[in-house]
């Protein structure tokens, strides 16, 4: 399975084509680099940019990116809506496939490296590249912003990790990192950008300050006015999903909001989220509605109707869930193969795949049967004295057949394992 890092480059200027295209183009005539998505904002001035890649790839697409960015962009003159300290704001490294944190750190520092030597700019690490404390969390590294610059280079406290400790007018300084998968999300309300921002305080970890923590862990927040839809948005950085997600965020504005007699109309993902979130949010609503859903398209459906991701434009989500976007080179699964493929496989003179794979296969089509029977009863007007009683065994079947559809090339993989080692 080949190695893939995710970077998320984001460029201050949102204004432009001509940069954003010039941005864009130097990221996918990279080797080896897939632009996944650009998303730029008028009233933060910003655009983000996600890719994927090889550990190698990821680095030089965001040098040939800040590359072009250097020439193009001039900070100096620059103003909007989100906190920003540079040209190339902040340029994360994130884990993707068949890679570790630390292969994502030695990015950034290579990258930090690279990009200060290239350049002549100041760049500092965050995250869980930060080597020191202070600096892990982008918000502190990047307090003051761009204005603050001048000043902060001056400290010793606030030497960059890597380039020359000099302000550079049109370039500021860039923050480089590692870090977990971030979902970008931010909630619309009809209301002030005062309004939404003293949500933003409530509802982010930081809160008001040591004294009054927010009630949201791995929640960074902010509230701001987006011009170009007329509405407020509480803009929240979800640092860790699985410990904080997507629907607590959605629920905790909306009962803020409640209280200040406030419409939510919406969310809004930007850039690119993962699949496991939006499943874990179906399960949530699912759970509390005692809904009946069970397919996976469906269940990202459901999320987007939930949270109203399709508010400020369409939601697809072949276009913004990553494991869609990603597609592998050569899936190689048996599982994948077409059952003439699998049965020739398992005819061939090889033991794997052998009985366990073809008892699995087996047993998913059994399984597959008994959820296909209970759908075909399922909803029936001749039939709704069951429906109660099918909505119990429905699940089990279905979650059964995916099961046992995994066992298929499990089984063939711990063999294929097992003869590799007892050959060594």
């Amino acid at each position: 399975m080949a190695q893939l890092v995710e970077c998320v480059p984001n460029f201050s200027d949102g204004r432009s084509k001509q940069v954003i295209d010039a941005i864009s183009a130097a990221i996918s005539n990279t080797s080896g680099c897939s632009l996944l998505d650009v998303d730029p904002g008028a009233s933060t001035n910003r655009t983000v940019y996600t890719f994927v890649g090889s550990p190698e790839a990821v680095v030089e697409g965001a040098l040939n990116a800040a590359r072009q960015a250097f020439s193009l962009i001039d900070m100096s003159t620059h103003s909007g809506e989100h906190p920003r300290t540079g040209a190339l704001d902040v340029c994360p490294f994130i884990p993707v496939q068949n890679v570790t944190m630390d292969d994502c750190i030695r990015c950034a520092n290579l990258f930090g490296q690279k990009l200060a030597e290239m350049l002549q700019v100041p760049v500092y690490l965050y995250g869980e590249a930060a080597r020191t404390e202070s600096r892990r969390n982008l918000p502190s590294v990047r307090a003051g912003e761009y204005e603050a610059l001048p000043d902060k280079l001056r400290c010793s406290e606030w030497a960059p990790d890597f380039g020359p400790a000099v302000f550079v007018p049109s370039w500021g300084a860039t923050v480089t990192g590692a870090r977990k998968f971030l979902i970008a999300y931010n909630v619309n309300l009809i209301s002030t950008k005062e309004q939404a921002h003293r949500i933003a305080l409530d509802i982010r970890e930081q809160g008001r300050g040591k004294d009054q923590p927010g009630l949201l862990q791995k929640v960074q927040g902010m509230g701001w006015y987006l011009d170009e839809a007329n509405i407020a948005q509480v803009s929240t950085n979800i640092l860790d999903f699985e410990l904080t997600p997507l629907h607590s965020v959605f629920e905790e504005i909306c009962r803020d909001a409640e209280d200040l007699k406030l419409p939510v109309v919406g969310s809004q993902i930007v850039g690119l989220i993962p699949l496991k979130a939006l499943l874990d949010s179906a399960d949530f609503y699912i759970h509390r509605d005692r809904l009946f859903v069970l397919e996976e398209e469906h269940k990202v459906r459901l999320v987007i109707s939930k949270l109203g991701l399709d508010s400020l434009g369409p939601f697809k989500p072949n276009e913004r869930i990553i494991e869609y976007m990603v597609k592998p080179q050569d899936d190689g699964r048996l599982v994948s193969l077409s059952l003439q493929q699998f049965v020739r496989s398992v005819g061939a003179r090889t033991a794997a795949p052998g009985g366990g794979s073809v008892s699995a296969a087996v047993a998913a089509l059994g399984a597959a049967l008994g959820s296909m029977v209970g759908h075909m009863t399922y909803g029936k007007r001749q039939f709704e004295n069951l429906d109660v009683v099918m909505r119990r065994l429905i699940p089990p079947f279905h979650q059964a057949m995916n099961d046992l559809l995994h066992m298929v090339d499990a089984d063939a993989s711990a063999f294929n394992s097992y003869m590799v080692t007892t050959h060594l």
